[in-house]
């Protein structure tokens, strides 16, 4: 019988406090189901409204659960940064802690994990959203897949499963929204190889966007400018990424830690440890459709 692997889940949290207990809720079932080794782990990211208070009640009941705090926005590519950064296992989940995706259909995704591939990526089946955020959407996947020469079909589906060993080859650097395309034009030219699963996108039911509004769309306009010149025309992620594949070619770690979170100094952050050593996880789930494969 094929070992289990290990699963971290995470959220980045900012003003989900009528959602993220849910999210909390129903992962942690969905991986009791699936195997007896994972972590769950919130980052919450500077909430002005109660989602502080909802996940330090829900903390005592649910000794896997791990509350990342901070007293200001680290931004949502910071919130990602520090996830990725504090997951101990060997797969790494997350979504976004708005209720948007069910965290149920990760069993959707575990099986599409094969040992060909590196990362799982869901894409939205249908879009659950207002038209003109639909049509946002769009014109914002064709453009950046365009920009970029990207192959993903949903480049913003924020519904992965990825080994963690990836982020000993990439770093990521945005606090921003564009981290998302950061890390799939990363690790496509790293040469990670990708499945993707349909997955179901809802409405939102509580809270409002981070991302759709005009002065947002402004900025993140001149940030994927600048990523597009960082990533296709000065290309010095290339360097890095042979570098550390020879690095680790000649010295294999036998256990690689996570990297350090991303500006610990100017955020500081409390952590409610509630398991206290890693172990591994595993998961099998239905079948739903017919993944992808691309290398």
């Amino acid at each position: 019988m094929k070992p289990s692997p290990s699963i971290s889940a995470f959220f980045p949290a900012y003003n989900d406090a009528g959602t993220i207990a849910s999210m909390v809720v129903t992962v942690y079932k969905t991986l009791e189901d699936l195997t007896d080794n994972f972590e769950v782990i919130v980052v919450e990211n500077g909430s002005t409204d109660h989602t502080v208070e909802v996940l330090e009640e829900l903390a005592p009941h649910y000794p896997r659960l791990r509350l990342l705090t901070h007293r200001q926005p680290l931004g949502y590519g910071g919130a990602l940064r520090v996830g990725f950064a504090s997951a101990t296992r060997d797969l790494i989940f997350y979504t976004d802690g708005d209720a948007q995706y069910d965290p149920r259909e990760l069993k959707l995704l575990l099986p599409a994990m094969r040992d060909d591939v590196d990362i799982v990526n869901g894409w939205k089946i249908d879009r659950s959203d207002p038209l003109h955020r639909i049509i946002i959407g769009r014109v914002y996947n064709r453009f950046v897949k365009t920009l970029f020469r990207l192959n993903l079909k949903d480049v913003d589906c924020d519904f992965r499963l990825i080994r963690r060993t990836v982020f000993d080859v990439i770093d990521l650097e945005s606090d921003s929204g564009t981290i998302c395309l950061e890390f799939v034009k990363k690790t496509e030219d790293a040469g990670f190889r990708y499945a993707e699963v349909p997955v179901h996108h809802y409405h939102r039911a509580y809270g409002k966007s981070q991302f759709f509004n005009f002065p947002r769309l402004w900025r993140t306009g001149i940030q994927l400018l600048q990523l597009w010149w960082k990533l296709n025309v000065r290309r010095l992620h290339m360097r890095q990424i042979t570098r550390r594949r020879a690095a680790l070619a000649a010295h294999p770690p036998h256990s690689t830690p996570p990297p350090a979170p991303p500006n610990p100094s100017r955020n500081r952050s409390r952590e409610r440890a509630r398991q206290p050593a890693p172990s591994l996880s595993r998961g099998a789930g239905p079948r739903y459709g017919r993944h992808r494969l691309y290398r």
